[in-house]
């Protein structure tokens, strides 16, 4: 059942991370580094404290009574994946966006995953997966098995991707979908393979310090999980013990995407989006206010997941199918694979049913546990 639960949480987390997009896609008249900024203050500054004061009593306590090296790496941590975020943009620039979506978030699945289990390995703690017990028992190879069966699915559809753009540049349309200005800064005409797997690695391995932050952050949750549990006896794992990590994690990543987005709006000359009367301001404030609430849900279910299954790999690895698979299945929806033979979209939709299998491995082995 706690598997069950574990898959269901994920996928709701998973379903928020591949939609959050969405709303962004209704801003009218503001640069991408000013929506991005709105959008990024309610998901990584208003939002976390109102979830942890929700579901957390005395959350701030917790807090302050961290260790400055828990309260210190959990900030790095954030702000490190804050810089992985930011360089994808830099990876699908110059790989294009299926080939370089499907190579960061690859990346990012394994490192996410098996860093950890590997620094366990050497530095035991209560409680943690460690990489031999991933190998050693049959509950963790299904989960591995799973895990590898992910990096195929993502292969296939970065091999469809490719095939798509391939065909609709040969058909004299963007492949990217957007305007001459949006394929120039995708990357249409900036191909650069070397330094696209360059910065593609870096963003794959940055962007896992989530999980990374997660692990760092484990004391405050624990506090929340032990505090809750003297207050109801017998009832299980907390379900939102994580809520109160998030917090300092995403200050980090605030705090780097703060930064480089005033960057932009000084570059591109676009602070004058904030107060523009020209442009809807209210309604892009609302639609950047519901794709940041939309984004913190991912992590929001992926803790009740996390404390059903364990913030081993098998959260992280399900976090990222998830993710991948609806980020995937919105593309049929909103008609991406539109005009592309009948090999390409096969192909895609095969990609899409094996990280589907993937899915149902890693829950299989979570229920072997």
């Amino acid at each position: 059942m706690n598997a069950l639960l574990g898959i269901i949480f994920h996928w709701i987390g998973g379903f928020a991370s591949g939609s959050f997009y969405i709303p962004y896609k209704k801003v009218k008249g503001w640069a991408w580094e000013s929506y991005w900024l709105v959008g990024g203050l309610f998901s990584w500054l208003i939002v976390p404290p109102i979830a942890a004061w929700l579901t957390i009593p005395h959350f701030a306590d917790i807090i302050s009574h961290a260790s400055s090296s828990v309260l210190g790496y959990s900030f790095l941590f954030g702000a490190l994946w804050g810089i992985g975020g930011l360089t994808y943009g830099l990876g699908v620039r110059y790989l294009g966006v299926s080939l370089g979506s499907s190579v960061i978030l690859g990346l990012c699945m394994v490192f996410g995953a098996l860093i950890p289990a590997i620094y366990y390995q050497f530095n035991p703690a209560d409680g943690k997966d460690t990489i031999g017990l991933l190998t050693g028992t049959n509950w963790g190879q299904t989960v591995l098995l799973g895990l590898l069966v992910c990096v195929i699915g993502i292969i296939v559809c970065g091999k469809a991707g490719v095939m798509k753009e391939k065909s609709l540049a040969t058909a004299g349309s963007d492949p990217h979908g957007g305007t001459s200005s949006e394929a120039h800064l995708s990357g249409k005409d900036e191909y650069k393979f070397g330094l696209g797997i360059a910065v593609a690695i870096v963003s794959g391995i940055l962007s896992a310090c989530f999980n990374f932050g997660i692990e760092a952050a484990k004391p405050m949750a624990d506090a929340a999980n032990e505090a809750w549990k003297a207050a109801h006896p017998g009832q299980g794992e907390f379900l939102y013990q994580n809520n109160v990590s998030y917090i300092i994690i995403l200050w980090g990543g605030l705090t780097t995407n703060f930064i480089w987005c005033l960057m932009l709006n000084a570059k591109n000359k676009t602070f004058k989006n904030y107060t523009d009367k020209k442009t809807p301001i209210l309604s892009n404030i609302i639609f950047c206010a519901l794709a940041g609430i939309t984004w913190f849900l991912q992590f929001f279910f992926y803790g009740m997941g996390e404390s059903k299954m364990g913030n081993g790999p098998s959260s992280w690895i399900l976090h990222m199918a998830f993710i991948i698979l609806i980020a995937n299945l919105w593309g049929l929806i909103l008609k991406e694979w539109k005009g592309v033979g009948k090999k390409t979209f096969a192909t895609v939709i095969l990609g899409i049913i094996i990280i589907f299998i993937s899915v149902l491995l890693v829950g299989y082995g979570n229920s072997m546990r």
